[in-house]
């Protein structure tokens, strides 16, 4: 049986420290630590959070309809089972080494350094801005993802991305097992010392962007004010349109409507292992 807590305004450390089965109204909780910490069966309904750490080691939370102000920083580590379904969230540091997230219809103006080392989430409808987003997360699923910040998923496992918008230099940095569809990234050095990244129908500019991976997959994608790219990968590549400049590729297959500069340094990579063609004519350096 839950109990109730309503219109209230707590304050002090610890306020509601491991409470069990409550349902939380219309309730800010401010000047105090770690108001909800150590509890289980919490749901939140049109709350605000305006100091740090409010929902440390917990389980089984669901927030709706609540806002996190700046100085809740740091508010959601180490909880597991968690629904968050429109909320502002203005806090940077969020959700770190969480498992079983799910994040819908919210939007975080200040993101730096959030969603790190979590395992399962899923991101619907999501607005985040600040450096370092997601990093060494595993298990993600993104539907609708506006991203602006620098090294965003840098280290992560296991990443699905459906209709997504990035402005992100040296996104994807170091990450293994990366589906992104119907997407547009523009950031510098994109996806580089990665492994099993594929992208497909996606739009993306980006300097010197996919470098250094190995296993990497485009299929349909356009490569707008894209220069250098593909240095020490193995790729199969499908470019619909036009690119700018293809450096030093390792291996596999390499097709576009055209290629500005073709670049093969025989004393860096074996030209044998790689194909290149446009025009629908192989082409070499």
């Amino acid at each position: 049986m839950s109990e109730t807590v309503r219109a209230k305004r707590l304050t002090g450390e610890r306020a509601l420290f491991m409470s069990r089965d409550l349902d939380i109204y219309d309730t800010i909780f401010d000047d105090g630590e770690s108001p909800l910490k150590e509890s289980r069966g919490i749901r939140l309904t049109n709350c605000m959070f305006k100091w740090k750490y409010p929902l440390w080691y917990c389980r089984d939370v669901k927030v709706t309809d609540c806002q996190w102000f700046e100085m809740a920083r740091a508010g959601v580590w180490y909880t597991d089972n968690m629904e968050v379904d429109r909320a502002v969230i203005e806090a940077p540091k969020n959700f770190r080494r969480c498992r079983d997230l799910t994040l819908r219809h919210v939007d975080m103006p200040n993101a730096a350094e959030t969603l790190w080392s979590c395992d399962g989430v899923l991101l619907e409808d999501v607005s985040a801005k600040g450096d370092y987003f997601a990093m060494n997360t595993e298990n993600i699923t993104v539907r609708d993802l506006r991203l602006v910040g620098n090294y965003c998923f840098d280290g992560s496992r296991n990443v699905t991305v459906e209709g997504s918008r990035f402005l992100s230099k040296d996104a994807f940095w170091n990450s293994e097992n990366v589906t992104v569809r119907n997407s547009f990234i523009s950031g510098e050095y994109l996806g580089w010392n990665s492994r099993n990244l594929v992208f497909e129908n996606c739009t993306i500019e980006s300097l010197q962007g996919m470098c250094y991976i190995e296993n990497l997959t485009m299929k349909n994608c356009k490569l707008l004010n894209t220069t250098l790219a593909f240095e020490y990968s193995t790729v199969e590549a499908d470019i619909a349109g036009h690119i700018d400049s293809v450096i030093n590729p390792t291996s596999g297959t390499i097709r576009a409507e055209s290629i500005g500069e073709l670049i093969i340094e025989k004393d860096k990579v074996d030209p044998s292992k790689t194909r290149v063609f446009s025009r629908g004519q192989e082409v070499c350096a």
